[in-house]
């Protein structure tokens, strides 16, 4: 028995020991904390920014973005805009899929027509909308794709047309819904397509591996276009949710970069302020509430009014978050060029009391119990515990706590199988309208069952304005109806990017406006130091 026993221990150290040999070494290795495990890899299908920094490791579109978040040209080597605004034509490089295929103009169009198929269902689909017949395309009133504005002029040449001048269009094409996707090979693996040693990309890296719920680990794409600026050859990305493990993982060594912003522990903030590693800034993301408004008595925007003024959202992140945020009454953030977001609902009990009362539930008699939905996040928890506190002590009311883990919590929004629920917005271009566009009808990050015809109206109008000044008060009046009159949204607060990283050893990366940091931009400037945590 003795001898099994030392045979099994010999075999089990074995295996270890080949598993940590067939790992690149730490020199050729990144380990980013990237978030929660990501809900999908497919580019159409996503809605979260930890799957979106993965699939910009895996695919290309016609643009792209640098670390100062800039626009710059990804398999477009140049674009033209016509006079008016209205029609742009990207011609392409010569680029490949990683199989080593050609990567084509028609393949874009394709791809581009199933983000738009209804059966597809993308949340992001509205971004296409800018595109003369994408929307009825999407909502299935037209059904000859040909009658859509993309048009293939030849191999290397996309033309589109708009419904009105855009000038952040180049900007769109940057993100994950305009990626080229490998239509034969989603057609031959159905879902599977997305799973390593199937995956077909175009971007820097390749899929070597994904282990659910630990980590994806992506490799060098030799066939990328310009695989020769890319400088580390290995990254892998922890799914990692709890602030304490990822600040363990980092402080220990075992992880080099922790990129999500939720996932710094609030509680020592103010002494890791303090450290080398410790990166803060500013940027265009607000972390707000969604409400249900098909659920009674939510339905009654003197309801909602009632809950957005009881919020004390000074002292919130005064003692809980003590990151730096600023207090958001608005949902679009402040560092838009020209652009001033109205003032909401600022912190008023009094006023909170009487809206509830008037809505027939003076003291919260009679007000049902309010369920508020989280995903899995310390920091989440701390927010919706002080705000749970201030609903009960200013209005009365009985609020009770859910969390879900990412995936499941994505569904319940989305499917509206929830009251309350925490939601986050980080612009996709710095213009109102990435923010202010989610709550478009037929938009796929609404969310809430909340429709206005006036504020329809204010941004159909807005799409087709040409004159800056013009446009953005357009998009205040309907931001207005949003967080002064509506209000099927809660604004909290407005994000300060924190990221951890030793910037003496890691470069690449920059502070911007998009909180946008590709992978294929980072370096190391130096190895690190073999058996120390982070000082």
């Amino acid at each position: 028995m003795g001898s099994r026993w030392n045979r099994t221990l010999v075999c089990g150290l074995l295996l270890v020991f080949l598993a940590n040999c067939s790992k690149p070494p730490r020199s050729e290795r990144l380990v980013v904390i990237n978030g929660p495990e990501p809900e999908s890899l497919d580019p159409h299908i996503i809605t979260g920014q930890p799957e979106g920094r993965i699939c910009k490791a895996l695919f290309e579109g016609l643009t792209t973005e640098d670390k100062d978040g800039r626009v710059v040209p990804g398999i477009a080597q140049e674009w033209t805009a016509s006079p008016d605004g209205r029609t742009y034509r990207f011609i392409l490089r010569q680029s490949s899929w990683s199989d080593g295929s050609p990567l084509t103009a028609q393949d874009f169009a394709r791809s581009w027509q199933r983000a738009l198929d209804p059966q597809v269902a993308s949340k992001y689909a509205d971004l296409f909308f800018f595109i003369e017949n994408a929307e009825a395309y999407n909502m299935g009133r037209l059904r000859d794709f040909s009658q859509v504005g993309i048009r293939v002029i030849d191999s290397r040449t996309l033309e589109v047309r708009l419904i009105g001048p855009t000038p952040f269009f180049p900007s769109l094409c940057a993100q994950p819904i305009f990626f080229p996707v490998p239509l034969a090979a989603i057609r031959t693996e159905g879902e599977n397509w997305i799973k390593p040693g199937k995956l077909l990309g175009n971007g820097p890296y390749l899929l070597e591996s994904w282990k659910i719920n630990d980590r994806i680990v992506l490799r060098k794409n030799p066939r990328y276009w310009r695989a020769d600026t890319v400088r580390i050859p290995h990254i892998e990305a922890l799914a990692v949710t709890r602030a304490s493990t990822a600040f363990n993982l980092f402080a220990s060594g075992s992880a080099d970069l922790v990129l999500d912003k939720g996932l710094i522990p609030t509680f020592f903030l103010s002494d890791l302020r303090n450290k080398p590693y410790f990166h803060s800034a500013p940027f265009l993301a607000t972390y707000f509430y969604r409400i249900n408004v098909t659920a009674p008595p939510l339905n009654d925007p003197r309801v909602r009014k009632s809950l957005s003024l009881a919020i004390d959202r000074e002292r919130l992140i005064r003692t809980v978050t003590r990151g730096g945020e600023l207090p958001a009454y608005s949902l679009t953030p402040p560092g838009i060029p020209g652009y001033t977001p109205p003032d909401g609902l600022s912190f008023d009990p009094v006023q909170a009391r009487a809206l509830l009362a008037q809505a027939g539930f003076p003291d919260g008699r009679g007000f049902p119990p309010l369920t508020l939905l989280y995903n899995s996040s310390e920091q989440n928890e701390e927010i919706a515990t002080e705000i749970q506190a201030f609903w009960r002590q200013i209005l009365g009311i009985s609020v009770s706590l859910r969390n879900q883990e990412w995936k499941v919590y994505l569904n319940s929004v989305q499917s509206l199988s929830y009251e309350v629920a925490r939601s986050s917005w980080v612009g996709d271009y710095e213009d109102p309208f990435t923010f202010l566009g989610c709550f478009l009808r037929n938009s796929g990050n609404n969310n809430t069952g909340w429709s206005s015809d006036r504020y329809q109206k204010l941004l159909t109008e807005a799409t087709i304005t040409l004159a800056p000044k013009e446009r953005f008060a357009l998009l205040h009046k309907a931001e207005a109806i949003l967080v002064k009159e509506e209000l099927p949204i809660l604004p909290i607060y407005f994000y300060s990017g924190i990221m951890l990283y030793d910037g003496s050893r890691l470069g690449g990366i920059a502070a911007n406006l998009l909180d946008e940091h590709p992978f294929r931009e980072f370096y190391f400037r130096r190895p690190r130091q073999p058996g120390g945590p982070v000082p």
